[in-house]
This record gives structure tokens, sequence and C-alpha cells, in this order.
């Protein structure tokens, strides 16, 4: 039996504490994650893992604890990476960068800095996501809705993550830097390069994957050129490019933020497109709640967000001794704070393991994180999720989910690499 396969059949409950390791990807896969978090919710909510492919890490799980530690940028910094990678996968894409004759450098964009540096490079494309940028990208939003929907096969199978969440995802990101709408795709591929290991997804190979890479950054550096020497605009490479605080960051910086902006703009509301289709076909009295009353979308969305947890975690390292909860987190150690866990955390949220679309306060969610790292995109992507199924609501009465879906083998993402369904002839 593989690795993979046994944990589909484990008990999480004759683990020892001890050596119970949360970030094992392929729970994830497995959808067999949840146990893991709500047994370290109940007997070690901030549970050491001292041994991991991973390195030694701490699980932080409850929701006040989760917001402590999200809230708290002085003792939790951001600026060792956000993620999660093993030994083995930094030896091996620094490998194949080299290959190709490309140093490895570390990106760094503001969701790895510290105040006051992240607040200067925050502030600078602010605006591309405020009141007056979403009032003008609704209605390109809802025409490019309109668009993707019907041209659906009716009456036959197709894949809901490629031709809806992946297309609606890579037209909103393409609007968002006006990038060649024709070459939008590549936005969403780029996205799963850089967060997927090889032998998933597309991704077929260390040495691809390196390749795919210096081909994004080319692309933006290319897009960043073309920029400052043009009048500023309003699409976010233009805001960082005749930003006072921005216009002349290093390459380091405008790799990493440009990462960010790319996979922060993607994998939220791609997995969460995804998501409400797949919940809303479990649960179908909730569908039927929302075909009855569109005016529930916004709350369906939200919960959506909670129950889906398309980001799983973020992660920070203590910048000095901190306790938490009990426990002594020592200066150095990484800490991961498991919003999947904190959406499902009884103590803050009524019912959690029930999806339902109706539910009061529905936006009370970790989904969009917490602190000054906070979802810098939320009210677009909000926006975006809306749209998308207030167009789908004028034009279906029924999606049905086909068969359960191939998930991402990641700790980060957590969401699909597939979703078959068919929309029913009338």
């Amino acid at each position: 039996m593989t690795e993979q396969s046994h944990a589909a059949f484990e008990d999480i409950n004759t683990i020892p504490l001890e050596e119970l390791n949360p970030a094992r990807r392929d729970r994830f896969a497995n959808a067999t994650e949840l146990p893991v978090f709500e047994r370290l919710r109940r007997e070690d909510p901030v549970h050491f893992t001292p041994e991991s492919e991973f390195g030694p890490y701490w699980s932080v799980t409850l929701w006040d604890d989760i917001r402590s530690v999200g809230n708290n940028h002085r003792d939790f910094t951001s600026t060792h990476n956000i993620d999660l990678k093993s030994l083995e996968e930094k030896v091996k894409l620094e490998a194949a960068l080299q290959a190709i004759g490309h140093k490895r450098r570390k990106n760094v964009g503001f969701i790895t800095m510290d105040p006051p540096e992240h607040t200067k490079h925050r502030k600078a494309v602010t605006p591309g996501m405020g009141p007056a940028s979403l009032a003008r990208m609704e209605p390109i939003m809802r025409e490019r809705a309109g668009i993707i929907l019907d041209n659906l096969p009716i009456g036959e199978p197709f894949d809901w993550v490629d031709l809806v969440s992946k297309e609606m995802t890579a037209a909103v990101l393409a609007t968002l830097f006006d990038f060649p709408f024709e070459d939008r795709r590549l936005l969403t591929f780029w996205s799963d390069i850089l967060m997927i290991e090889p032998g998933r997804g597309p991704v077929k190979s260390w040495e691809q994957k390196a390749e795919e890479t210096v081909k994004c950054y080319q692309a933006f550096e290319a897009l960043w050129e073309k920029r400052r020497n043009e009048p500023p605009s309003h699409d976010l490479i233009s805001m960082l490019a005749h930003h006072p605080e921005t216009a002349n960051m290093t390459v380091d910086e405008f790799r990493g933020t440009i990462v960010l902006l790319i996979i922060g703009g993607n994998d939220t509301t791609r997995n969460t497109i995804s998501g409400s289709i797949y919940w809303l076909n479990k649960y179908p009295e909730e569908f039927a709640k929302l075909r009855a009353n569109h005016k529930l979308v916004m709350s369906m969305v939200s919960e959506t967000l909670r129950f889906q947890s398309p980001i799983s975690f973020m992660s920070r390292v203590a910048n000095r001794d901190v306790e938490l909860n009990g426990k002594n987190i020592k200066e150095g150690d990484r800490v991961l704070m498991w919003y999947v866990s904190g959406n499902r955390d009884a103590a803050a949220i009524d019912d959690p393991d029930n999806f339902c679309i109706d539910r009061e306060r529905a936006r009370r969610h970790l989904s969009f994180g917490v602190g000054i790292h906070a979802c810098l995109g939320s009210r677009v992507a909000e926006m975006q999720l809306s749209i998308i199924w207030e167009e789908i609501l004028k034009r279906f009465s029924k999606i049905e989910v086909l068969e359960e879906p191939t998930r991402n083998y990641s700790n980060f993402l957590r969401g699909f690499e597939n979703l078959q369904v068919i929309i029913p002839k009338d």
C-alpha cells in the first residue's frame, strides 16, 4: 500500500501526538486532513512536530490563537517565507535553476516583509484593489463571466476547474495586470508552476519548473520596463512602476511581489469557485436555498471561503521566545497558523462542520488571513466570486458533480485539480 493510499485508512487517534505531522500532503490529497485538526484542537491546540520532511514546526489550530499570532507581526515575522517547503525541494529547484544558467534569488514580496517596508509596498498597489478600481472592473468581470458561461457545453461532461474556475481567474488576473488577454492562461499555469511540486498537476519535472519560472519573471520584467516608460495607468504593474516607494525596487522585490500577486489572485478565487460547486452538490438543500433566493449569493460565497479554506495555512517565524496557550515557542521556531482548522473551531463558529449558506455573520472566517498581511485583494475576490454566481443563476438551474475530484497534492493550497460536472439539458 502506498503512503498516499494509507492516509485514507489510518486512525488518527492511534498516532502518538509527538509523531503527528499535520502538514503531510497525502492527507490533503485524500481529504483526510480534517480529523487531524479536530484532534489537535481537542488535545494539543499548539502542537510541536519535532521531525518532518519540512523540518520542525508548530501548529496553531484554534481561532483565537491563530488571530493572536497573525496580529502580532513583531513577535512572529513573515520574512522567512510564508509556506512550507522541504529541504529536498529547495535543493532540487536550486539545481534545476543552475542547470539552465539562472541563479536562484530570494524573492521578497511584501507578504514576506515586516513594517515599515511592508507598509510602503502594500500601499503602492492598494488603489488597484480599492472602490474606484472595483467600479471599473465590475462590468468587465461580468461580461467575461457571461462569455465563459455561455460557451460551456450543455448536456456533456466537462471539467469545471478548467473551463470555469481557471478561465474566470485568468481573465480577472489579466485585467488587474493589463496582461495580454490572449495569453491569460499563462497566469494560472505559472501559478501552478510556482506552487506545485513536479509530478503533480501540470508540473512534469524540476527542469520544467525552473524554465517556466524564469519565463514568468522575464515576461513581467518586460511589462515592468514597458510601463515605466508609459504614463501611469490603473493596472498593478503601472502602479508599482510609478509609485515613489516601489519605482526603484530591486529585482528580488519585484519578483517576489509578482509571485505574490499571481498566486494570491489565483488560488483563493479559483479554489472557491470550484469549492462552491462541490459543496452545493454535497448539500443540495443549500443549493435549493440559493436557487430560491439569489440574494444569498454573497453569504454563500463567504460560507464557501470558510468551509473550503482555499489557503490551508500561513507560516511565521518567532522573533523571540513567546508563550502561546501554555506552550513555549523558541526564537527561530516556525509557526503555522492553520486557517483550515480555525475555520472549524466550534468555540468561534456555530455548528462549524455544517455548510450553511444563510449563516449569521458568514463573513466571519479566517480565509483571508488576519493582521497586517490580511489579503489585499479580498474585496476583488468577493466581487469576482459573487459575479460568477450571479451569472450562473441567470443561466442554469442545475449543475451536477459527476465524481469525486482530484485534489491538489498540497498542504498549502486546498483545492481541486479537476472537477467533472454536467449541466443537464432542459
